[in-house]
């Protein structure tokens, strides 16, 4: 009986057993289960990843062959365009020069003639050359024409100033300014006041006080027959007017007045001023 009992508590052990085994089995069934499932799909993402990247590298691969491919077929493009723009420049570059070489020899020998030309231009060189020898003949004749004609209007001048100094003419009592017994020879102007003529003075205007001087005016008087010099002309110009001098018979006149007038003084200013001059 006891016996009984214990095979029979055993037996109700084995089952609470083996259904906490059952029990812990399906547990542990579960969490395998899961476990596999995430392995699995770890493992499959993995090659799917793998596949993915493969695939990647090879489109990338493919992308590179195709654009080095096309680049090189631009390039190639390119350099044909560059070679055949510099192929046309240098047909058109030895097109010009051969043009050139040809219009050139077509003008020399159909149009401009060399001998021509350079006969031209001899001729013209030694027209160039009459001309300007033609030319420096006017200059010195022009040049002789004006010292002619200073030479006249200075014999004009010392003819005039002798006429106006006329009166300062050596005498056998009294010699003259020009005529210093302290010089060897008389003066130039002594032997021109010999052969000129004394005129009676005139008044002066003021037009013709630049005369005082010895200087010509624009209208100045001739003095034909006076001087037989080739260089006198008849018809010259000097001063408008003759100098004024103080007359011979007015002298007593100024010595009766008490002072003479401002003109009058002004006019022995300049007198005594040109004689300083010439001496």
């Amino acid at each position: 009986m006891a016996e009984l009992l214990k095979i029979k508590s055993e037996v109700d052990e084995f089952k609470k057993e083996y259904f906490h085994r059952n029990s812990q089995a399906e547990e542990n069934r579960q969490r395998e289960y899961q476990a596999a499932n995430r392995i699995q799909s770890w493992f499959r993402a993995c090659k799917v990843r793998a596949y993915l990247s493969r695939l990647h590298k090879k489109a990338i691969i493919i992308q590179r062959i195709w654009r080095g491919f096309t680049a090189r077929a631009g390039f190639r493009q390119m350099v044909k365009a560059a070679y055949f723009i510099m192929k046309m420049n240098f047909y058109e570059a030895m097109a010009v020069r051969i043009q050139q070489r040809w219009r050139g020899f077509f003008v020399r020998k159909h149009i401009h003639n060399y001998y021509a030309r350079k006969s031209y231009l001899e001729g013209l060189s030694k027209k160039n050359e009459l001309v300007r020898m033609e030319l420096a003949e006017l200059e010195e004749l022009q040049k002789r024409e004006r010292d002619c004609v200073e030479m006249v209007k200075e014999q004009t001048a010392k003819v005039y100033q002798a006429h106006r100094l006329h009166h300062l003419l050596s005498t056998k009592q009294c010699p003259g300014v020009f005529n210093s017994p302290f010089r060897p020879a008389p003066h130039e102007m002594e032997i021109l006041l010999r052969q000129v003529k004394y005129q009676a003075p005139t008044r002066l205007d003021p037009r013709g006080r630049a005369c005082l001087m010895g200087m010509l005016g624009p209208t100045a008087p001739s003095f034909p027959g006076t001087l037989g010099s080739p260089w006198i002309k008849t018809s010259g110009t000097c001063c408008s007017s003759k100098p004024i001098l103080p007359p011979i018979s007015s002298k007593k006149q100024q010595m009766n007045r008490k002072y003479a007038p401002p003109s009058e003084s002004q006019q022995q200013f300049l007198y005594s001023a040109s004689l300083r001059q010439e001496l």
